[in-house]
């Protein structure tokens, strides 16, 4: 699970350490392809969250996004079958694919005004804050 905003840039850095002490294979040069979840890119604006996730090749209805006691979940799953018949030869061919996603929401978003679109191989996420929660812009005060 993901954490939407980090509480600690040192703390934040302690996962990816041992992650990459303990969980590399030493003896596979190239071990990423085994990844099945897709990147995310995590952006906070002053009124929303934007979150975008590459998953091309996938169809809107293929995604299920919810929200459960203030997590963000994005789960996915597509089937295909591919059958070819030539003379004697015949071809069958299944694929699946699928992946959970996880973020764990800070208090300040909206649960309930959260809007999705996919387009471009791109899943796009908005998650709008809440207006206590909004930054106000900086203004500088004169001295009189």
């Amino acid at each position: 699970m993901t954490q939407l905003v980090k509480p600690s840039r040192l703390l934040s850095n302690m996962p990816s350490l041992f992650s990459s002490l303990f969980d590399d294979d030493w003896f596979d040069g190239d071990h990423h392809w085994l990844a099945r979840v897709p990147a995310a890119n995590i952006q906070e604006h002053d009124d929303a969250f934007r979150i975008e996730l590459a998953a091309p090749g996938m169809k809107k209805q293929d995604f299920h996004i919810d929200v459960d006691q203030g997590r963000l979940t994005i789960r996915s799953e597509k089937r295909e079958e591919t059958k070819e018949e030539k003379e004697h030869y015949t071809r069958q061919e299944f694929s699946y694919r699928s992946f959970s996603r996880s973020f764990v929401l800070p208090d300040v978003v909206k649960a309930d005004d959260i809007q999705a679109k996919y387009e471009g191989g791109v899943l796009q996420l908005t998650l709008p804050k809440k207006e206590n929660a909004r930054k106000t812009l900086k203004k500088e005060i004169a001295i009189h």
